[in-house]
């Protein structure tokens, strides 16, 4: 009951900041953000979203998104939508936001300023429709994880030979999500991309069912899930199209039996006699350059991958890497990306760290690093990038090189034939520990990662603490001062008396990301 009445305090103490009930246009969560549609953003009040103790920072994108972290989300999203409608029911009228806030510190405004920037660079053509291929992605997360978690949980009990009369149910429970994703991802793409869907689901249904093994196309006879979720992707789009073009040609008397039928006839025969195949081969190629790339470079593959994954995240780029996970974890079980790119994550952890020695004096960024070092370390980076590495500049910088010889070493021991990988998407950090997988036991994957965060957090610890500040960065933030809580929000830290965030769980990612709440994690 206490748990509940802390999400319901939660959601109370963040829709008057956000301009009330009636600003609030949509309702939706990630992994670890609440996202809202707004009408007004100026009826925001940032600083104090900032500085209320759940909050771990705000980003801006096509929704607003308030980071909460993993499993505190979704409890408190809930408690939010049914404030809403409780306000809306009680007071439908539109209300202010609150105070202007007192203007936030240097270092808090630097930051503001790259994520406004950044925000307006991500909204090219192709970025859009990234983040659509994210948002088709980014709901299975949540099943990923759970079947992920469950698959390691059996093969332990398998190898140990432990309840043998178990281990059948727990296989069922783990494959039955992955056995029917490409519906899931037919459903997701064709809402994303405005048709009915159900239709798209209907569509991708084809490709996993069992009788297309009686099918020849393209001279071979055609498997039960070839093409996987690219092909369901695919197939769901040109489902899409073609419901849109049967609305505006079919007579209104007819549209409810000729457009759905003509909707899977049509990219039902796509999908089969075409789709199907090139979908198929794509998939192949993507598993198979995949397995060179990390077999024959991986050491230098690696470093580069951990090395540009936080500059990807920045640039909006990352969310092309979801289909590509998303396609291993089908054909191989895992995906030998992710942790390759969560050493991102751990360089950012000790650049953090070196920022907190190498600034003793000045408690207000040493307070964000404190309290937003937990999260960090599980995965959710976005206090500590927004609020110290990427405002502060070289920081960032030298995270990166921290991300890259973590990469670096997991590549490596991938080129020597020790496989990592991640049965699932969206955490990073020691959140992905209970989702590894690999070809030489799981005592060997575990090891092999573990030691590739401590080499990321050594690294991004020891070219921050020497590289990461030039004599007038140290002048400059190097003092003593004690901040106004106004500006000890917007750091993404919190005042003295208040309790630091809770780091909540696994990750992601979400994604979207912001670089860590953004499936492929940080």
């Amino acid at each position: 009951m206490a748990t509940e009445d802390k999400n319901r305090a939660t959601a109370a103490a963040i829709l008057p900041l956000v301009g009330g009930a009636a600003n609030v246009a949509s309702i939706a969560h990630c992994m670890t953000r609440l996202r809202l549609g707004l009408h007004d953003r100026s009826l925001v009040d940032d600083e104090a979203l900032k500085a209320l103790p759940a909050v771990m920072g705000v980003v801006e994108d096509d929704t607003y998104q308030i980071v909460l972290g993993p499993g505190t989300v979704a409890r408190v999203t809930p408690e939010f939508e049914q404030l809403v409608e409780e306000a809306r029911e009680a007071a439908p009228a539109p209300g202010p936001g609150g105070p202007a806030a007192v203007s936030a510190d240097d270092l808090a405004a630097q930051g503001a300023a790259i994520k406004a920037q950044q925000k307006a660079k991500n909204a090219t053509p192709f970025k859009l429709f990234l983040r659509k291929i994210a948002n088709i992605f980014v709901p299975l997360i949540p099943a990923l994880i759970g079947c992920g978690i469950i698959a390691g949980l059996n093969g332990l009990l398998v190898n140990l030979e432990w309840l043998p009369a178990v281990t059948p149910a727990l296989a069922a429970m783990a494959s039955g999500f992955m056995a029917l994703i490409a519906v899931f991802v037919g459903y997701n793409t064709a809402k994303e991309f405005g048709g009915t869907p159900i239709l798209g689901g209907a569509v991708a249904a084809i490709i996993v069912f069992p009788g297309v093994a009686n099918i020849d196309a393209f001279g071979q006879t055609l498997s039960p899930g070839q093409g996987g979720v690219l092909g369901a992707l695919g197939a769901a789009v040109l489902a899409v199209y073609v419901e849109k073009w049967c609305r505006r040609w079919v007579p209104e008397a007819l549209d409810v039996l000729v457009t759905p039928t003509l909707t899977v006839l049509i990219s039902g025969l796509a999908t089969i006699f075409g789709l199907m195949y090139v979908a198929g081969e794509i998939s192949s190629a993507i598993g198979t350059f995949a397995d060179w790339l990390l077999s024959n470079g991986g050491a230098g593959a690696g470093f580069v991958l951990g090395g540009l994954f936080l500059p990807l995240v920045m640039l909006g780029l990352h969310q092309a890497l979801i289909p590509i996970h998303t396609t291993l974890i089908e054909q191989q079980g895992y995906t030998v990306l992710l942790p390759i790119l969560a050493m991102a994550g751990a360089g950012q952890v000790g650049a953090a760290m070196a920022v907190y020695f190498r600034l003793p004096r000045n408690e207000s960024i040493r307070r964000t690093i404190k309290s937003a070092l937990p999260a960090g370390l599980l995965g959710v980076g976005e206090p500590l990038i927004y609020g110290v590495s990427l405002p502060l500049g070289r920081p960032f910088i030298t995270a990166c090189v921290g991300g890259a010889f973590g990469g670096g070493f997991v590549g490596l021991f991938n080129q020597l034939g020790d496989t990592v990988g991640s049965t699932a998407i969206g955490p990073s950090g020691w959140a992905l520990f209970p989702l590894l997988d690999g070809n030489h036991g799981l005592g060997s994957t575990i090891a092999i990662y573990g030691a590739g965060l401590l080499v990321g957090y050594v690294a991004g610890f020891l070219a921050t603490y020497f590289f990461g500040f030039s004599k007038d960065l140290l002048t400059e933030f190097n003092v003593s001062q004690e901040p106004a809580p106004s500006t000890i929000a917007a750091t993404g830290g919190t005042t003295p008396s208040a309790t630091p965030p809770s780091a909540g769980g696994p990750d992601t990612p979400d994604p979207g990301t912001d670089p860590a709440k953004t499936p492929a994690g940080v």
